[in-house]
């Protein structure tokens, strides 16, 4: 019988893979050409793993690293405005320990959440290829399986949706929608929210208090609501 498979061992397969040409092209591009105001960092410019409790009930899907953020910084969310609208709603939530993520050692401790995405690399103009997706797909397979105890998942957007409802069997799959609660086999359900990116929150289309309805109603139905 083979040793079974760990976070560490799903994080350091993540961080080596050059599957995708056209996403390895662009994120080390990326890394190289900097922007202004973080040329003095030292882009991280690879694939980003999961980010998170591993003993966490609810999961966050996102769609795939910022080209500015995680790919510079490394984790999930972390160092750009999206990530800053989602991790001060954790936060406000009672499942972050502080509400700003700036950087992979700024001290974040999430409690009873874990973030991922279907893609690991920024993918140019923040649109991954299908193919890229499928590329992709197995670590988000490994993930879920690691992720024992979750019963929750928050789709940012509907390509976070589609591809969680697709692992987790969600037969019908309901459009997407904000606010869409998606039940799954095994007593799990997937909740549907507007993607936490700029053009969302900064045009009102995602608001703080849209948000944190959204993971309350997660925490309710990781406790047992109905």
């Amino acid at each position: 019988m083979g040793q079974r498979d760990t976070f560490d061992d799903l994080a350091a397969d993540v961080i080596v893979c050059r599957a995708c040409p056209r996403l390895v092209a662009w994120r080390e591009e990326v890394a190289a050409r900097k922007r202004a105001a973080y040329r003095d960092w030292t882009y991280w410019g690879r694939p980003v793993p999961g980010f998170g409790d591993p003993e966490a009930r609810i999961v966050v899907v996102g769609l795939a690293p910022a080209a500015h953020g995680a790919n510079r910084t490394g984790r999930m969310f972390t160092g750009d405005r999206s990530g800053d609208f989602l991790y001060a709603s954790l936060h406000r939530m009672g499942l972050a320990n502080q509400p700003e993520a700036t950087s992979a050692d700024d001290g974040m401790v999430l409690s009873d959440v874990y973030i991922t995405a279907p893609v690991r690399c920024a993918p140019p103009q923040n649109k991954p290829a299908p193919a890229e997706r499928d590329a992709c797909r197995p670590f988000l397979v490994r993930e879920l399986d690691l992720l024992r105890r979750a019963r929750v998942f928050v789709a940012l957007g509907a390509i976070g949706y589609g591809a969680v409802a697709a692992e987790l069997g969600v037969r019908p799959r309901p459009k997407f929608a904000h606010g869409l609660e998606a039940p799954a086999p095994g007593g799990r359900t997937v909740v549907c929210s507007y993607h936490v990116s700029q053009q969302n929150t900064f045009t009102g289309r995602l608001t703080e208090d849209m948000a944190d309805e959204v993971f309350a109603r997660a925490l309710a139905l990781a406790d047992g609501a109905a």
